[in-house]
């Protein structure tokens, strides 16, 4: 502070004494008075005590601050250790959405000693890739469903317009139509952007039961079956929990809630809109199972699943126990990983909470065996799915098919910018700024979508092929080691060993479980 006075006083000083001889001299105020005003401003603010204490010098602090993740990224990291996801796996989106140059040299750059590296066995009598299914999908839709879907073995996770752009979320749509793959629609419901580029679309329903809701914010079936009979529709997903933020509910500002979104998602306009942390449609996993099956119905029998981010596993359980007490069984179910995805969220939640992707999904896979309802259901998983590598690391673990979200982002642009919370996505993905929006041109970053799907189903495919598989879906968890230590390596099928059908039908604990409340 005492810096800046004198700088005031000695610049005031001289700029007038000078000007006395010389007129032009005065014009040197031009660059001074706006840091004079400046630092006044930074003398008589409250709120941060370095800009106070040392005014206009104080304000680099948070410009630096402002500029490291960017200054990290380009210049410090490497290739391999950035995060959320690294240079190597951003690199390789970037080039198959451009399609550009889709290899490297010189060698893999990871550690293959460190602790953690995982890799997938190759056999010496490989298939011959032009005679592969270069479309593999998955039909989902149970006894009770009469529009089954095939779906593709990867489509685009859970995002809502709001938190992405109308260009954004036009564009991902473009490319499911382009690449016959779904999109969902994330629980902020069916938008017209959604709708104009005409693919396939999951519609994601959460605890705000957002366009078919009615006034007291509770499930309108009505508008639901109204919805349900858009020909886009392939799938409904109820979203029971999500990686980023499990068992936290969410809140749309006021400010927000223009009348375009409020329109989407059947609320008030300029009006604050809490979603709760858990539904009102059930209280329990019976009422859950017979709400699945009233959607089924409601949608004139298309199919309905549900996605969770898996916390306590008894739930789960209970879950399981009223699917087979009740006869009603989801279509397919979403499992999200702990690690958390696009949406904002506390950082508690995204850090500390929720059970991480390859845990979870072996973990349902391998209860619905034990129950053996496995064929019944279908099982997509959510969360990093960035590469063919990591397409068949899901699929041993259980998965049928895979949902990506921030890959699909960076095939739009995304530059990992880590501001998704803020408004100021500077590629106009995660924003609602008309200006920076306008940056995201629709006809040409929806085929970049469709390149990346292509080229990464084709990739899995590869690897497929190149351990002698015929198709993706015959990868098993032998086939992908781990090294839990620098001299010792473990099959996923010893990390996370299988379940025999049936051996939790006669357990001692799911007789303790009730299905007619959460335990």
């Amino acid at each position: 502070m005492k810096g800046f006075i004198a700088f005031t006083l000695v610049s005031l000083a001289f700029i007038t004494g000078l000007g006395y001889f010389f007129p032009w001299a005065w014009w040197l105020l031009v660059p001074v008075a706006p840091l004079i005003i400046t630092g006044l401003v930074d003398i008589t603010q409250k709120r941060h005590a370095i800009m106070r204490n040392y005014p206009i010098v104080g304000r680099l602090r948070y410009f630096m601050e402002d500029i490291r993740p960017k200054i990290y990224q380009y210049f410090v990291e490497s290739d391999i250790d950035g995060s959320p996801i690294n240079r190597v796996d951003r690199s390789t989106i970037y080039q198959r959405a451009k399609r550009e140059l889709n290899s490297q040299p010189f060698g893999t750059q990871f550690n293959v000693y460190a602790e953690g590296y995982e890799w997938m066995a190759h056999s010496i009598a490989p298939r011959a890739f032009e005679s592969m299914n270069k479309d593999p999908r998955v039909v989902i839709g149970g006894s009770d469903c009469k529009q089954p879907y095939s779906a593709s073995i990867l489509n685009v996770s859970a995002m809502s317009y709001g938190s992405l752009s109308s260009n954004a979320v036009e564009a991902l749509n473009g490319g499911a139509k382009l690449g016959g793959f779904a999109h969902n629609t994330g629980e902020g419901g069916i938008s017209e952007h959604h709708l104009n580029q005409g693919g396939d679309i999951i519609w994601q329903i959460g605890t705000g039961y957002f366009g078919c809701r009615n006034a007291n914010g509770d499930f309108d079936e009505q508008l639901f079956s109204e919805k349900c009979a858009l020909p886009n529709i392939k799938m409904i997903e109820l979203k029971i929990s999500q990686g980023a933020k499990p068992g936290h509910g969410g809140i749309l500002p006021a400010s927000k809630n223009t009348p375009e979104i409020a329109a989407i998602r059947h609320v008030k306009p300029h009006t604050t809109v809490a979603s709760p942390p858990y539904h009102t449609a059930f209280g329990s996993p019976r009422q859950m199972m017979q709400f699945i099956s009233r959607m089924r119905q409601l949608s004139d029998g298309k199919p309905v699943g549900f996605k969770l981010c898996i916390g306590q596993k008894r739930e789960f359980h209970a879950i399981c126990k009223a699917m087979l007490e009740t006869g009603f069984y989801p279509d397919f179910i979403t499992v999200d990983g702990g690690e958390g995805g696009t949406g904002a969220a506390p950082p508690e939640f995204s850090n500390s909470v929720g059970m991480p992707l390859m845990d979870a999904l072996a973990f349902v896979h391998d209860t619905l065996i034990g129950y053996n309802i496995r064929h019944k259901v279908k099982l997509i998983a959510s969360g990093k799915v960035l590469t063919g590598f990591h397409l068949l690391r899901a699929i041993a673990l259980g998965a049928d098919a895979c949902n990506s979200a921030r890959a699909m982002m960076m095939a739009l642009g995304c530059i990992q910018a880590l501001v998704c919370n803020t408004n100021k996505c500077p590629t106009g993905v995660a924003t609602q700024d008309k200006w920076l929006m306008a940056g995201l041109v629709v006809d040409d970053k929806k085929h970049r979508v469709a390149n990346y799907h292509q080229d990464t189903i084709e990739s899995a495919i590869e690897l497929a092929a190149a351990a002698g598989l015929d198709t993706p879906h015959h990868i098993t968890r032998s086939h992908i080691s781990r090294r839990v230590f620098m001299n010792q390596v473990k099959t996923f099928e010893e990390i996370y060993p299988g379940m025999q059908v049936g051996s939790l039908l006669n357990s001692s604990e799911m007789e303790t479980i009730s299905i007619d409340k959460w335990s």
